[in-house]
């Protein structure tokens, strides 16, 4: 799947639910708004009430809508929006322009990601520093971009897992859909393995030293590295789509 590229309809009933989402999270369809009428939506995609208020029932599931008795389903601020639901999270990645996702996303690992590497650094268990090891021998293993994609989510997934916080551990797996696009989006860039290889061989390398701070440091100094990789990708003009 290519990066931006929406998934499959499987369903009338998952289309309605994508396309109203991406209508609210685009802010076509904005806070205080009504969805439109069942009769209209019914007759635009030719399904009965009974499938719409189901797909009705998933935007209210995910805090998009909320659904008021003789009012109807009106959309929710963006504060109350699930924004770590899987679905919610791709929209949102759908209809932001390409540098704000960017930055966005950024931002957040800035935020996340070196506390959870010194954290990890200070209270992983043996076996899952190993993880992170094999994850790392995976990605050392890849032959092309494609090939550590999987690995490389593998290594940042297993790093908030060894925090041994559930939480924690939520929230990076959560993370790893959007941090899948962005790595597609970094994986454009002509040296792509060549650079990602030692960044994550210095976060690996103060993990399995217990140096907490180490940890913290490499991490920050990746996430520095991949924002001048991306920045450097957006500005050639290359078709991402």
């Amino acid at each position: 799947m290519g990066y931006r590229q929406p998934p499959d309809r499987k369903s009338m009933h998952s289309q309605i639910v994508r396309d109203l989402g991406i209508s609210i999270i685009a802010g076509e369809l904005k806070p205080g708004d009504r969805l439109p009428a069942e009769a209209s939506l019914c007759a635009a995609y030719d399904v009965s009430r009974s499938v719409l208020r189901e797909a009705t029932r998933v935007l209210v599931a995910k805090g998009l809508v909320i659904s008021k008795q003789r009012a109807g389903a009106i959309v929710r601020p963006k504060s109350d929006w699930h924004l770590l639901d899987p679905d919610v999270l791709y929209w949102l990645i759908q209809t932001k322009p390409q540098p704000e996702f960017v930055e966005t996303l950024l931002t957040v690992r800035r935020i996340f990601e070196p506390a959870a590497a010194a954290l990890a650094a200070k209270l992983a268990s043996v076996e899952s520093l190993q993880g992170i090891a094999d994850a790392y021998a995976r990605m050392e293993a890849a032959k092309t971009p494609e090939e550590l994609l999987e690995p490389d989510l593998e290594f940042h997934r297993r790093i908030a897992e060894a925090t041994e916080n559930d939480l924690l551990a939520y929230i990076g797996n959560m993370l790893s859909l959007a941090l899948r696009e962005s790595i597609k989006l970094s994986s454009m860039h002509p040296n792509t393995h060549a650079l990602s290889l030692p960044r994550h061989k210095a976060i690996l390398t103060a993990l399995l030293n217990r140096d907490q701070l180490g940890a913290h440091q490499a991490t920050l100094v990746q996430l520095k590295e991949t924002r001048e990789d991306l920045s450097v990708i957006l500005d050639s003009g290359i078709d991402l789509m």
